[in-house]
């Protein structure tokens, strides 16, 4: 069988003129790739409403616990697209699971000249985490990497540590995805056969990779 190549967009470069870090930034937003920005709820209130429209904000992706909804909230719904994400800054808490719908979101967005906020409480944590998540998925860079790039642009950034191991979990998750996407229809049923051992047991590996599947979620809840 042929090897199926992935082939990735290159990580843009950091800019020349990057702005030297100073404490009160953290309660800016800044703009991580080309119309995708990172920042706390304080970049998203009523108030800032004239500088998000300046940096050109389209969608906002909202990420809270229900017990923080009545101070973290979507306030422009009339303005605004919103992907509201309800997470838990917890170490035991399955981030894996918002990560393609979260890239989905960010895709549609950007695809259509829109520009995105990913915004938490302080936006340290549970954002940086998705956004992380969608710069290794959409450029095939590893966590470290990624991790890296985004704290250049905000270097406040600090994901707890059950989600840094759940960002290095997901490069494989990611990789065996696209891989699979990019299978023709023979490629994909011979690699089926050989996983199987025979080519009429399509059924059963459907039922073990959902098996398989099912152990994966259980164990990323346990972990």
């Amino acid at each position: 069988m042929e090897d199926v190549k992935l082939e990735f967009p290159t990580l843009p470069q950091s800019k020349e003129d990057a702005e030297d870090w100073t404490y009160p930034m953290r309660r800016e937003m800044q703009e991580i790739l080309p119309g995708l920005f990172l920042g706390p709820y304080s970049s998203a209130m009523k108030s800032k409403l004239p500088i998000l429209q300046k940096h050109g904000i389209t969608h906002v992706i909202c990420i809270r616990q229900n017990i923080e909804a009545n101070f973290i909230k979507p306030n422009f719904q009339q303005l605004f697209r919103y992907l509201v994400l309800d997470i838990a800054d917890n170490p035991v808490e399955n981030i894996i699971r918002f990560f393609p719908m979260t890239k989905e979101f960010i895709d549609g967005s950007l695809q259509t000249g829109g520009k995105v906020l990913v915004h938490g409480n302080a936006g340290i944590s549970r954002s940086a985490a998705l956004v992380i998540a969608y710069i290794m998925e959409t450029f095939g860079v590893k966590y470290r990497e990624a991790f890296t790039y985004v704290q250049e642009r905000r270097f406040c950034i600090n994901p707890n540590a059950g989600f840094v191991h759940q960002l290095q979990e997901y490069e494989a998750i990611y990789l065996a995805k696209l891989t699979i996407q990019m299978m023709s229809p023979l490629q994909l049923e011979r690699s089926l056969s050989v996983q199987s051992g025979t080519t009429g047991s399509l059924k059963r590996t459907h039922e073990e990779e959902e098996e398989f599947g099912n152990m994966q979620v259980a164990a990323a809840q346990n972990g």
